[in-house]
């Protein structure tokens, strides 16, 4: 097989649990080098990786063909114009950049340069998730009516140090958490017809969003609710459709941030199964009576994410999250974040 070197960019949380676990665990895939400003954790989990300081040596780097951006959502722009300039094949972390006009001059440079671009949409690959999107193919739910997807936190106190927690472009948790449920809602339905959000900061002190609720509007009547909170001491149902003839509904979350979290072997028996008393429900009308079975999780995992990119760069398979995908999830944001400003439903362009 054809090995494509890799390139990280930041090893913080997500570059080094999200991004380095997963990629150095793709065949045909090879964390070939680390940017890791300060500190020595890159090169002590990755002691086979050239570890560097600056973007420009990495970039010196000469057989690296893939560069992988997981830094501070502000910053996500300018290394993404920099690794597309230098002839690189680029991976960006969530949010895709901190403005749609940002998120579209990245686009268009890709393809003037003819250069890969995609955004790490990894709860695509929640076993959730799968579970819900072979739900809908049944049809089993009839007409769905209502989607509501949760992403909650019990975090009253502000974390020292955090970017995410400082005022600055990008940070707060509607950038943070949206991105995910944004992607998710499009992918299960579509475009909509309107947006609807209110973002706000409620814990002591907070200097940005720390909680959301945005409504998508679709035709016919059907909503799409996502929504997080930083003060959930107690949990919501993770997922929630109701159609014309049942409901799907799911307490509890993916298991894979944990145990990537905690180093769990990826692939391993450990990685893949979970307790029957956290598998989903599924209620399904049966004449005047309702019955209910679980449903265990689909096949998730996150290494499917970067196995899609790695046959796209080798002209083996479209790419499943496209830049127009992201395009669409960056103006969501921005619609919600006016929407929230306004007070009001906005409609979603119908032009662009």
């Amino acid at each position: 097989m054809q090995i494509i070197n890799v390139g990280l960019i930041g090893f913080g949380l997500a570059g080094r649990a999200f991004h380095a676990q997963v990629i150095s665990r793709v065949p045909g895939l090879r964390l070939a080098a680390i940017l890791q400003r300060h500190g020595d954790e890159a090169s002590a989990a990755y002691p086979d990786a050239t570890i560097v300081r600056s973007s420009s040596e990495l970039l010196a780097i000469p057989d690296l063909r893939l560069i992988v951006i997981a830094t501070p959502n502000d910053s996500h722009y300018a290394l993404a114009q920099e690794c597309l300039a230098a002839g690189k094949d680029v991976v960006v972390d969530k949010p895709f950049t901190v403005t749609l006009r940002d998120a579209i001059s990245l686009v268009e440079q890709a393809k003037k340069v003819g250069r890969l671009i995609t955004v790490f949409q990894n709860r695509r690959f929640d076993g959730d998730f799968q579970s819900i999107q072979e739900v809908l193919r049944s049809g089993v739910l009839g007409r769905v009516v209502y989607f509501e997807t949760n992403y909650d936190r019990y975090r009253p106190k502000l974390r020292e140090n955090a970017w995410r927690e400082a005022s600055r472009a990008g940070s707060g948790i509607f950038f943070d958490l949206g991105p995910h449920l944004i992607d998710h809602a499009l992918s299960l339905f579509g475009i909509p017809v309107a947006v609807t959000a209110d973002i706000r900061a409620q814990r002591n002190s907070a200097l940005v969003d720390d909680a959301f609720t945005i409504t998508l509007h679709y035709s016919g009547g059907m909503r799409a609710q996502l929504s997080s909170i930083m003060l959930a001491a107690a949990p919501r149902p993770r997922f929630i459709l109701y159609g014309t003839e049942g409901a799907f509904v799911r307490q509890h979350f993916d298991a894979q941030e944990e145990r990537l979290r905690c180093g769990t072997t990826l692939g391993s028996d450990a990685w893949t199964t979970e307790p029957e008393e956290k598998w989903s429900v599924l209620s399904v009308a049966e004449g005047d009576t309702i019955s209910h079975r679980h449903v265990p999780p689909g096949p998730g995992d996150y290494r499917a994410f970067y196995a899609n990119v790695r046959d796209a760069m080798l002209g083996q398979a479209e790419l499943t999250v496209t830049p127009q995908q992201a395009l669409e999830v960056m103006r969501a944001l921005e619609l919600g974040r006016e929407s929230s400003l306004r007070g009001c439903a906005l409609p979603w362009p119908k032009n662009d």
